[in-house]
């Protein structure tokens, strides 16, 4: 791989930089700074994305014909560090990077005409609707039923861990439409309108105890909801097809630019904080992890520059999408797990982000998130299939096993 950035990627980095100092405002850093989960309420994440949307820049990933903004492999790298250097909001994921390529490949003109435009201007808003309460490595396994009634389904059932339901116009599902034959047979892919009748979302408190309302994960109940045949992508039956190429995409993240990041911050706290009489970032042992841990990330960088080459010669992720997922999960645990050591005992106390507290931040103010985020990320190795999946996965498929 040739490393080297030309002028014409430089000028590109220095266009994304530019876009971040106009739109990336001291309200944004502000609430990114002070977030425990990468989430921001709606409307700070719409205000975000709008700009995106209207610089070209919203889906990156997005053929040319369906309105994204045809970069290389390059741009989009660059695009993507540049974001994390600055510690910009994501873009979610949910309908540009997961329903979206799905509707592209599996549906039909109409869907196309119908769903993309919106999701391409920002002006709706998804949620994915796979595990459910006893189905979650073991999706095959989902029992949401879909009855076909003539010109409409009618779905039963739950979704859980159903991340920002409660902000979703829309949601794509996997149904149970047939118990005949092997369970991944009878799985269909429905778009549902989260405003239909019978929908119902049940936030999820989770133990970095996010602000009521700003909650990352639900629980979405249907009861007797209606769902119009057109709203069938791909075939009946087929769903499973579905699942597993939007699956691609969502485990074949790039990971390396948040985690130096997070390894730079792991390493000014340990600057700052003090063991004894040294700050921490002179213990040997504390600096070994720390060098270890930074040395792994470099990897993940060049192991991600390798599949990226892949990609921009036409093919698809593959299962190095769940290679990604287990080793970008991993590392994310060890810096935040070695952000919990720099910080010591002023990790244990942490005040919720509540409005009108009127308690005191405990320690430095860098220490109040450091436990949240910790606790937030026991979900990484889980969710999007657990890593003991994927490393099933990569057996099968790569080592032949």
């Amino acid at each position: 791989m040739d490393l080297s950035f030309t002028t014409q990627d430089n000028a590109f980095r220095d266009e994304v930089r530019q876009f971040l100092a106009d739109e990336f405002d001291d309200d944004l850093k502000q609430k990114m700074a002070e977030n425990r989960n990468s989430y921001l309420p709606k409307a700070d994440h719409v205000r975000w994305q709008d700009s995106l949307a209207k610089k070209g820049w919203l889906t990156p990933d997005w053929p040319v014909e369906y309105g994204g903004p045809g970069w290389n492999t390059t741009q989009k790298y660059i695009f993507q560090t540049e974001m994390a250097n600055a510690n910009a909001p994501g873009i979610m994921p949910f309908g540009i990077s997961m329903c979206a390529p799905v509707v592209m490949k599996f549906g039909t003109e109409e869907q196309k005409k119908r769903f993309l435009p919106d999701i391409l201007e920002n002006k709706v808003w998804w949620c994915q609707g796979y595990s459910e309460p006893g189905s979650g490595s073991d999706l095959a396994s989902l029992q949401m039923k879909a009855e076909d009634k003539g010109d409409h389904f009618l779905c039963n059932g739950s979704k859980i861990w159903t991340t920002l339901a409660q902000y979703a116009d829309w949601i794509f599902c996997l149904v149970r439409t047939s118990n005949e034959g092997k369970r991944q047979e009878g799985i269909s892919f429905l778009l549902i309108d989260m405003k239909s009748e019978g929908v119902s979302v049940d936030p999820i408190q989770t133990l970095d105890l996010p602000i009521k309302g700003a909650q990352e994960v639900n629980q979405v109940f249907f009861n007797d909801v209606k769902v119009p045949k057109e709203n069938l992508v791909g075939e009946i039956n087929k769903g499973w097809t579905c699942a597993k190429y939007l699956l691609e995409f969502e485990r074949g993240n790039a990971y390396a630019g948040r985690l130096k990041r997070g390894v730079e911050k792991v390493r000014a706290i340990a600057s700052k904080e003090v063991d004894g009489n040294e700050p921490v970032i002179r213990n040997a042992a504390f600096n070994a992890k720390l060098a270890r841990l930074e040395v792994a990330v470099q990897a993940l960088e060049m192991t991600e520059l390798r599949i990226l080459s892949k990609l921009s010669s036409g093919q698809n992720m593959g299962p190095e999408s769940s290679l990604m997922k287990c080793r970008g999960t991993d590392l994310y645990q060890e810096v935040v797990d070695l952000a919990l050591e720099a910080v010591g005992t002023y990790s244990i106390p942490f005040t919720p982000l509540y409005p009108g507290q009127n308690e005191e931040a405990i320690g430095a103010e860098y220490a109040s998130g450091v436990a949240p985020r910790y606790f937030n990320a026991r979900k990484v190795s889980i969710y999007g299939g657990s890593n003991e999946i994927q490393r099933n996965i990569m057996a099968k498929l790569i080592l032949g096993l």
